[in-house]
């Protein structure tokens, strides 16, 4: 598929504070659970201790226990590749949400996406897997899965540059955002599918990216200001 490395939507002419802070949040937040974990969960010895207490987990939300675990888990990432691959995207695509929605409604939408998320991969787990009824998730790829939708059904031409390989050479390309979001969907629910149908866990939770996907999809166009969705749309077609 590529991966995306910027958008031809030029609308951004404020700063989009809100998507600048999740972004920078979560790197804060990577960078002290790895090197400081005691300062984020007094006792905590290591990352792993983080993500037990912090992380979502099934069976928890379940019994209706650690519910704080909703918002914490989407701050907390595996792996730097994680991290990086996360906010690439939430930078890529989420500042022209917030300045279509506003920074208090986009808010609010990155968090119920992220929320949404996190059941229907506690419904899928219940119902394919249960033996990861224990097993924390975390990640923001849920609330940015809902950014995505969001993007695509308010700005479905805008272009979309990524850069992918031809064997050792970097190829630079421009894809209109309802291919190249429709194409990351549908790899989704393929791996969704296979991993549900065939019971084997690979450690991704597609669900909960199809979850935050749908969400957005839906809850979009009921926050976005519909002014500036179409200003921002005449300004794409001219340019």
């Amino acid at each position: 598929m590529g991966i995306p490395v910027g958008d031809d939507n030029i609308i951004v002419r404020e700063a989009p504070i809100v998507n600048t802070t999740l972004i920078v949040l979560n790197i804060l937040v990577f960078i002290i659970a790895v090197l400081f974990p005691w300062l984020l969960l007094p006792g905590a010895r290591s990352y792993a201790d983080i993500v037990y207490s912090l992380g979502f987990i099934p069976l928890y939300f379940i019994s209706g226990e650690r519910l704080y675990a909703l918002i914490t888990s989407m701050f907390l990432h595996g792996n730097l590749i994680h991290l990086i691959g996360n906010m690439l995207f939430l930078y890529i695509f989420g500042d022209n949400i917030e300045i279509v929605m506003g920074r208090v409604r986009y808010l609010v939408f990155y968090l119920l996406s992220g929320i949404i998320a996190s059941v229907i991969h506690t419904i899928t787990v219940i119902l394919f897997d249960p033996q990861a009824l224990l097993v924390p998730a975390i990640g923001a790829s849920g609330a940015i899965s809902g950014v995505l939708g969001a993007y695509i059904v308010l700005f479905p031409w805008s272009r979309v540059r990524i850069v992918t390989m031809w064997g050792w050479i970097p190829v630079f390309m421009s894809l209109p955002a309802i291919l190249y979001i429709g194409l990351w969907f549908i790899y989704q629910l393929l791996m969704g599918l296979t991993t549900a149908i065939g019971g084997v866990s690979i450690g991704i939770a597609f669900w909960a990216h199809i979850g935050g996907f749908i969400a957005g999809l839906i809850i979009a166009p009921l926050l976005a200001d519909r002014r500036k969705v179409l200003a921002a749309r005449s300004v794409i077609e001219y340019y």
